[in-house]
């Protein structure tokens, strides 16, 4: 995987890759609300974390990750924005997310 300039950049560059479908967290799994799948900690792997700074807000911090399950079917990207508005997950996808 790259290095990417922008959020935008990375997201075009990786779905070309074949990460198609868009997860969001819930509890301590990810989840594809399009397709109704739901991958648990131990279904999925981190292929690769990207961050982001907007320079104009320096506060605005979104994170990318590029997400395969396990059993090869489904790859994705998670993200998630470090501003006050960002959403709590479980310390244990915390740690899964983070350890990358």
């Amino acid at each position: 995987m790259g290095k990417y300039t922008s959020l935008s950049e990375a997201i075009n560059d990786l779905t070309l890759k074949g990460y198609t479908h868009n997860f969001s967290t819930k509890d301590d799994t990810i989840e594809c609300k399009k397709h109704d799948e739901v991958l648990e900690i131990d279904e999925f792997e981190v292929d690769g974390v990207f961050r982001f700074q907007e320079m104009s807000d320096v506060d605005n911090e979104s994170i990318l990750y590029a997400i395969s399950s396990k059993k090869g079917d489904m790859k994705g990207l998670l993200v998630n924005s470090y501003s006050a508005y960002s959403t709590s997950v479980s310390p244990k996808l915390v740690k899964k997310l983070h350890k990358h």
